[in-house]
């Protein structure tokens, strides 16, 4: 439409400059030469005019009668000119002749300023000047679009020529009108043109989207049809192909994770048989350790110690296998939070003596009562709390139970090492360590924090974590007050209070200097 647009307005401009400019052009030829004639006769003698008449049928006259007379000519019709012509003696009355309808005053004022300022500021006064008026020739009718070509002559005559430009105009109308008939054409045209581009190019492609939306849903059969050899339908052919070789890649990877799991759930109940004849040998090698030498019973003790974490590894290692392969289940009771943190605590408490750290714990005075899997949950706070412990660096534990009308949460907050930035996400990952050269002090297998979001997550909760270096971190367990509940909010913050308190504190604190003593003193807004 813009196009069109342009390209109608640009035509109308070239076609009315081209009529209006051979109109003008003519119209100056003619007024040319009807200006030489009046000239001609106004310097005519006497005798040269009695000459002129004795030949003519028309009555002697005077000579600008006579050069009007040469001008117009004679027939039935009288004037033959499709020009009115206007000689103007505004000196001398009765001096002044018209041909047709026009009169002094239909002369354009505007017209008259520009030829009065050509004469005043050069002199010429034959330089012709020219406008283009509506002009109202007659009592009742409409005005006229008429080009008026004026120059002054000698003696103080003034030759104005009215072009009406009637014609010109009516064509160029029809000359727009028909541009718009045929724009509005053109642009329906382009519409058609460009919806059937459009549907011949963007349906397909509309079609690949649909198709890949339904393929990364899951739908490994999804296919596109194949039509033709143009660009789209190789464009079908290669998503085809690329659907096949995903879907055959996906199966080799399920195939292989099924092995996987397999394998590990295997291998976990197969090491329970063995694992267990060990166990009860090592059980009565370390019973009768103080009967051995100091190397054995050392060594009783060690290999007593490294059973208790094969078994732990053993069982986190058939929890995982649960999770992946889908067949983890809850047994859910209405429960109060309190009384599982409080067995949490009290499973962690000796090893929290052995590292020199103490518990704070901060529990409403209210039941939390929650629809949870109670051996599930301690084991995510177990997990957390001895987490706490090996980095909290024997400094003390907060742990802060806060509930809400839809949940129930569990923060565990230690003042040790804390996270490095994005080290709260890789936190969960399997065997992921923070700092690898570090030792661990407690036995973990690893699989702690992994195996306590997949709990969470089991009971439609979150599992977080918040660490700055330096600060501590802190965890937080959130889970529906009801079973099935979307969780919208967390009654706890994710932040630390007092850190969060410091660091607005910070935020609206201006070092000042005290006019007084000269120092810098703090200002809190």
């Amino acid at each position: 439409m813009t196009v069109v647009a342009v390209l109608g307005v640009f035509l109308v401009d070239q076609i009315n400059t081209s009529v209006v400019d051979s109109r003008t052009q003519a119209a100056v030829t003619d007024a040319t030469a009807d200006r030489v004639a009046i000239v001609a006769a106004l310097n005519q003698e006497p005798a040269e005019q009695g000459k002129a008449a004795e030949g003519s049928t028309a009555p002697i006259e005077d000579p600008l009668d006579q050069a009007l007379y040469g001008i117009i000519g004679t027939g039935e019709s009288g004037w033959q000119k499709r020009y009115q012509l206007l000689v103007l003696n505004p000196t001398e009355p009765g001096g002044s002749r018209a041909t047709g309808r026009v009169l002094p005053v239909d002369v354009p004022a505007d017209l008259r300023a520009k030829l009065q300022t050509k004469r005043d500021k050069s002199g010429v006064l034959n330089e012709p000047q020219q406008v283009r008026k509506r002009i109202k020739f007659a009592a009742g009718g409409e005005p006229e679009l008429t080009l008026v070509v004026g120059a002054f002559v000698q003696n103080g005559y003034e030759v104005y020529h009215f072009f009406p430009l009637t014609g010109e105009e009516e064509m160029l109308t029809t000359v727009r009108q028909v541009l718009v008939v045929v724009g509005i054409g053109l642009v329906l045209l382009l519409g058609a043109i460009a919806s059937l581009v459009t549907r011949q190019v963007v349906t397909p492609v509309r079609l690949a989207r649909q198709a890949a939306e339904r393929l990364a849903s899951g739908r490994l059969d999804e296919r596109l049809k194949v039509r033709g050899e143009d660009d789209l339908a190789r464009l079908a052919t290669s998503f085809n192909e690329m659907a096949a070789n995903l879907a055959l890649k996906i199966h080799q990877l399920e195939e292989l994770s099924q092995v996987q799991r397999q394998f590990v759930s295997d291998v976990s109940h197969e090491l329970r048989t063995p694992l267990t004849t060990v166990r009860m040998a090592a059980d009565l090698l370390y019973d009768a350790r103080e009967d051995f030498e100091p190397m054995a019973a050392r060594s009783a003790e060690l290999m007593q110690a490294q059973l208790e974490r094969f078994e732990s590894m053993l069982a986190d290692l058939l929890e995982i296998s649960r999770y992946d392969a889908g067949a983890a289940t809850l047994d859910l009771d209405s429960t109060d939070v309190r009384d599982v943190v409080l067995r949490a605590v009290g499973d962690s408490e000796a090893l929290a003596e052995r590292h020199g750290t103490r518990f704070e714990l901060r529990l409403p005075s209210e039941p939390c009562m929650a629809e949870i899997d109670s051996r599930r949950v301690e084991r995510i706070l177990r997990n957390l709390l001895f987490n706490a412990i090996e980095h909290g660096e024997g400094r003390e534990i907060v742990v802060t139970v806060g509930a809400d009308r839809d949940a129930a949460a569990v923060a565990v907050r230690d003042h040790g090492v804390g996270l490095k930035p994005g080290e709260d996400q890789m936190v969960f990952d399997r065997f992921w360590r923070a700092d690898p050269s570090r030792a661990r002090t407690i036995g973990g297998t690893g699989l702690g924090l992994a195996i306590s979001r997949e709990d969470a997550m089991l009971h439609g909760g979150w599992l977080q974590a918040w660490g700055t270096p330096g600060e501590g971190s802190q965890f937080r367990l959130t889970l529906p007050r009801t079973a099935g509940a979307v969780l919208k909010g967390s009654p706890l913050s994710l932040v630390p209070p007092e850190v969060e308190m410091r660091r607005t504190w910070r935020g609206h604190i201006t070092p000042v200097l005290s006019p007084a003593a000269g120092e810098g003193v703090l200002h809190a807004e």
